[in-house]
């Protein structure tokens, strides 16, 4: 490996998403430090957070079809029976969910729990409650995708949070994605959920770190079993 591929893989790579806000703050830094030096250091820190929070790491998905992959960076927040938003027509019946919440400094590129074809997508106004209380995936605006996976259909719902103000998705319905792959994000700290139908297992703790696109969430067809966890 050459010297320029060890400096290129040292930085992540940022997503276009955040090329505006990047510029606006850098430029409202210039301003302000013309203004008065003290406020130029204050606008070169929220800069430097605004490049953070964009941040697109590469990520190694497992692609076997029995897995869930998380679809977040943050803390398992919720593992257990809840029924699925109803706009999203998965019936009134409990499903699993699993929820990660983000917190303003995490990564917040979404990705795909499950491969499969997406069937709906389905945008809802709502309130912008605090992301990690659990009324909050039923009362907050939110954005929810449904998947026909190799294992029946499972829902990922974006939720905004009490900073967020923004769920963008990138995808279409009928468009088939792949497990692991980005198809939106969150600003500014916020939550997704997933839902998923019978045979699927969890497999992560509320209070455990989940990685985007790495971390096994749930199984299908595996043994029922509580995750024992250890916190040191």
């Amino acid at each position: 490996m050459s010297l320029v591929d060890t400096i290129r893989n040292t930085f992540v790579p940022i997503h276009k998403e955040g090329y505006p806000f990047i510029a606006g703050f850098a430029v409202a830094t210039l301003i302000l430090g013309y203004l008065w030096g003290p406020l130029f250091w204050i606008g070169l820190i929220l800069t430097a957070w605004c490049i953070y929070f964009y941040r697109d790491p590469q990520r190694v998905t497992p692609t076997d079809d029995k897995l869930v992959i998380s679809p977040a960076d943050g803390l398992v927040s919720a593992v257990g029976p809840a029924v699925p938003p109803r706009e999203l027509g998965l019936g009134d019946a409990e499903m699993t969910r699993i929820s990660v919440f983000m917190n303003v400094f995490s990564c917040h590129i979404n990705r795909a729990p499950v491969r499969g074809r997406i069937s709906t997508i389905v945008h809802k106004p709502g309130k912008f409650l605090n992301a990690e209380l659990d009324k909050a995936s039923a009362e907050n605006e939110r954005n929810g995708l449904v998947i026909e996976s190799p294992n029946g259909e499972v829902a990922v719902v974006q939720v905004a949070g009490l900073v967020a103000r923004r769920i963008v998705c990138w995808v279409d319905e009928s468009n088939s994605i792949s497990i692991g792959e980005r198809f939106g994000l969150i600003r500014f700290g916020s939550r997704v959920d997933v839902y998923l139908p019978q045979g699927f297992v969890p497999r992560v703790a509320v209070g455990q770190t989940a990685v985007g696109g790495e971390t096994v969430v749930a199984e299908f067809g595996g043994a029922p079993s509580a995750p024992l966890v250890r916190i040191s």
